[in-house]
C-alpha cells in the first residue's frame, strides 16, 4: 500500500481522523440507490473508482449496494489506537465492510472485529456502552468541518492536503515540497 511505503521510505506517521461520512445512516444501513436516488451514474462511477483504487493498492474489495453507519466503528477505532493496535483494527474494519459486507453499525459485529485483532470483547463492549471515545470522534468530526474536508480519503501533511486516491508520486511530492 502507498501509505505503508510512505511510512517505510519517509518515516511519516499516519494518524487516522474520523470523518462524518453520511452520519444520518440508520443502524440497519441504507441502499446506495436510496442514498443517491436519481444519481445512478454517480453510484456506478464511485464504485468503479473505488474498485480501481483498491486494485492499484492490492486491496481486496467487492462491489456493494448498501452502506452502514460507521460512527461506533470510529469510536472503537479510537480505542484500538489507544491500545496501540489501531492500524490492525482499521484494516479489519475495512475488510469487514468493503470485502465481507458486514454491517459495521452493529455492536455484535464490532465485537467480532475487535476480537479478531486481539482486543478483549468485554472491554470493547464497555467502550461502546459508555461511549468513552465519543468525544474523540466528535473532535475529529469538528476538525474535518473546520478544515472544510469534503472527500475521503484526504491526507494532510504540514498544512498541505491531498484529496482522493492519488498516485504514490503525488504523496512524495506533497512530502518533499516543504
Amino acid at each position: 500500500m502507498r501509505t505503508d511505503r510512505l511510512q517505510k521510505e519517509y518515516g511519516v506517521e499516519l494518524i487516522f481522523t474520523a470523518f462524518p461520512l453520511h452520519p444520518e445512516t440508520p443502524e440497519e444501513g441504507v441502499e446506495l440507490s436510496e442514498l443517491f436516488a436519481g444519481r445512478e451514474e454517480f453510484i456506478e462511477s464511485m464504485q468503479t473508482k473505488l474498485i480501481h483504487a483498491a486494485a492499484t493498492e492490492g486491496l481486496p474489495i467487492t462491489k456493494r449496494t448498501r452502506t452502514y453507519n460507521s460512527r461506533l466503528a470510529q469510536e472503537l477505532g479510537k480505542w484500538a489506537e489507544s491500545q496501540r493496535i489501531g492500524d490492525q483494527f482499521h484494516r479489519a474494519v475495512y475488510r469487514a465492510f468493503f470485502v465481507d459486507g458486514v454491517n459495521i453499525a452493529l455492536v455484535d459485529e464490532l465485537l467480532k472485529i475487535a476480537e479478531s485483532v486481539g482486543l478483549q470483547a468485554d472491554e470493547a463492549l464497555k467502550v461502546l456502552n459508555t461511549r468513552s471515545f465519543a468525544a474523540a470522534v466528535d473532535a475529529d468530526w469538528q476538525r474535518s468541518r473546520d478544515m472544510r474536508i469534503a472527500a475521503v480519503p484526504t491526507h494532510l501533511f504540514e498544512g498541505k492536503r491531498l484529496a482522493g486516491f492519488a498516485p504514490y508520486d503525488d504523496f512524495v511530492h506533497l512530502i518533499e515540497k516543504r
